[in-house]
């Protein structure tokens, strides 16, 4: 499991990214695009850094909306 962060882009987008995992940004068209495309970034992610004998953080869950 992972903490994914979605959000509206500046140019219409969904976009997805997963903060335990640097660089693992993806979008979509909607948000379930969005959800699906990351899903397959997170996979691809993982896959190159087992393939590359580099451990794969840990992801702790933790998330907290603060409304300013």
């Amino acid at each position: 499991m992972r903490l994914v962060i979605i959000y509206p882009g500046e140019d219409g987008y969904w976009v997805a990214e997963v903060p335990s995992l640097p660089g693992c940004i993806s979008q979509g068209e909607t948000k379930e695009e969005a959800i699906a495309n990351i899903r397959a970034a997170i996979e691809a992610y993982i896959n190159a850094l087992k393939e590359d004998c580099i451990p794969v953080p840990e992801d702790h869950l933790e998330a907290i909306l603060a409304v300013v």
